[in-house]
């Protein structure tokens, strides 16, 4: 839940302008679909002002249509002691310390923004569908991910990050501030191209990390879909608007496995 957060910190020396978009909220979705199976594919983001309006029209109508939620992975809810943020729910995990470095700046640059992981995109879904009856599952589980943030090189985190305690230069701060409410703006939009900056720098930055955090997982994402088209129904898959885009994307893993896309909003 976190790959954006670190990703965005590592775009923050040099953040993309939004593009201008449509007036209403319309955040990427996709859908893929045999004869008897439809697959939508929603890209979310993981904290929001609670301002936008975006669960609504195709999106509203395309999930209340699905027979079920399918998120990147079920995290507990409620408070885990000796924890640092709610991505990181196992006190046996140890990260890197720049990677914590760098999660840290971004959940307080979101934070400025008046963004919240409980207004997300994602448990906003999870908490809808868990009132309607809907079955709820991961796409991974909470130790795959864990295991890989344990796993995470140092170089995922910006250079010079502060130490415990140690104030956060406030020219620094501002920037990843306006980065995040830039990705939130652009994600709105339904505006990929942010994204895909903010994939491309992370890519040069640490190709290790943006393997594990993107390219490896959306290859295993593909493959569970790929497998899921051979059962009938209707799905919601909902991951990072970051998954959908750039020359790696889930939509990218599975046109080469034969399995094309169209894009519903």
């Amino acid at each position: 839940m976190v790959n954006l957060l670190v990703a965005a910190a590592l775009a923050a020396a040099s953040p993309a302008a939004a593009a201008a978009g449509p007036p209403i909220d319309q955040p990427a979705m996709f859908v893929v679909h045999d004869a008897d199976t439809t697959i939508y594919i929603f890209g979310t983001f993981h904290a929001l002002d609670g301002r936008s309006q975006w669960f609504g029209n195709h999106v509203q109508e395309a999930f209340e249509h699905s027979d079920e939620l399918v998120l990147e992975t079920l995290v507990p809810e409620g408070p885990q002691p000796g924890l640092l943020t709610p991505p990181l729910r196992a006190p046996s995990v140890t990260p890197s310390a720049s990677f914590l470095a760098t999660t840290r700046l971004a959940i307080n640059a979101g934070q400025s923004q008046g963004m919240q992981v409980g207004n997300g995109a994602d448990m906003v879904l999870r908490r809808v569908a868990e009132a309607e009856g809907k079955p709820v599952e991961g796409l991974e589980t909470l130790q795959l991910q864990l295991d890989m943030f344990n796993h995470m090189p140092a170089s995922a985190a910006p250079a010079a990050q502060p130490r415990p305690g140690q104030p956060v230069e406030s020219g620094r701060m501002d920037g990843l501030s306006k980065v995040m409410g830039e990705m939130q703006a652009a994600w709105k939009h339904g505006d990929q191209t942010v994204f895909v900056h903010m994939l491309a720098q992370l890519r040069q930055a640490s190709p290790d990390t943006y393997r594990m955090m993107f390219t490896e997982r959306n290859e295993r994402w593909a493959d569970w879909i790929r497998a899921r088209m051979q059962s009938p129904g209707t799905v919601f898959v909902a991951v990072g608007a970051g998954h959908l885009a750039g020359p790696d994307s889930l939509l990218v893993q599975l046109a080469q496995r034969g399995i094309p896309s169209q894009r519903v909003n």
